[in-house]
């Protein structure tokens, strides 16, 4: 059994940046972020091989944010810049895959919110 538990949300400005954190009780292998705005289903924003050689981005955050990871310490990291106001959702951190496909992924955390104002 994992646990995950995400860090890092909060309330900023368009333009500004958050890095979000998910720290795991144990060892995991493949990784992966997600996120649900309001209204929205959950969608797949990026994921990384427990070795960091595969990173995949969603389309709507390539060249914005870079998703990153200790192993050392069992911890994934979201670095979030340029937020856009529709980059607001609930996020997700998810362990067991590196594809966009939720299903695939074993296990969830509890979600951190980011909210940005235009």
């Amino acid at each position: 059994q994992v646990q995950l538990v995400e860090s890092g949300g909060g309330l900023v400005q368009a333009g500004d940046s958050l890095r979000l954190s998910c720290a795991a009780s144990g060892r995991t292998f493949n990784m992966g972020w997600f996120r649900q705005g309001p209204g929205k289903e959950r969608e797949f924003v990026a994921a990384i091989s427990w070795t960091s050689n595969i990173k995949n981005y969603a389309d709507s955050v390539k060249g914005r944010f870079t998703i990153s990871r200790d192993n050392a310490k069992n911890t994934v990291y979201l670095q979030m810049n340029s937020l856009k106001p529709e980059d607001t959702a609930v996020y997700y951190c998810a362990s067991g895959s590196t594809s966009s496909w939720s299903r695939n992924y074993a296990y969830w955390g509890q979600g951190t919110q980011v909210t940005v104002s235009s």
